[in-house]
């Protein structure tokens, strides 16, 4: 595991901030979250990058983990602790339902991000995300700006 953990942390730029998120910068599904690959005995096996990292940090194999929540709501942070930073934490598929409600992320959501966007759209904004990351590193207001739908060249009214 020693290599793949090498692997995974290479593909992942975390915020200067401890809250930040740590963002996936490699392989992106057509849903928008992550893919990563691991290697076992001969085998190839696609796992999500926000499992594996729960996995680094908690010990838990990807086999036995529960379903996981995003307490961020982005689909490419893997920002996995054992602490009360975490942005992904074990809960039912219920639980997850009901936040995505509470959060107003499902399809008659009303909320005024990327939620209930379809998963093309999702994709290519986990994309822009990691293209701007790659590209430009951790400049915060870039990244909230795509994040939250918003040209980060529109001059502000005030």
């Amino acid at each position: 595991m020693r290599a793949a953990d090498e692997r995974f942390w290479a593909k992942v730029i975390k915020g200067p901030a401890p809250g930040d998120c740590w963002f996936w910068v490699g392989a992106i599904s057509d849903d928008g979250y992550g893919r990563f690959t691991l290697n076992k005995n001969g085998t190839t096996r696609a796992v999500r990058p926000h499992r594996f990292a729960y996995y680094l940090a908690t010990g838990v194999w990807l086999d036995d983990m529960p379903s996981l929540m995003h307490g961020c709501d982005e689909p490419t942070c893997v920002h996995a602790t054992v602490d009360p930073s975490s942005h992904l934490m074990p809960g039912t598929h219920r639980e997850n339902m009901l936040d995505r409600i509470k959060k107003m992320r499902h399809s008659n959501g009303t909320g005024l991000r990327y939620w209930g966007v379809g998963r093309a759209a999702q994709a290519d904004r986990s994309r822009r995300i990691r293209e701007e990351l790659l590209a430009h590193g951790w400049d915060s207001e870039r990244i909230v700006a795509i994040r939250f739908n918003h040209d980060p060249d529109t001059p502000t009214l005030f």
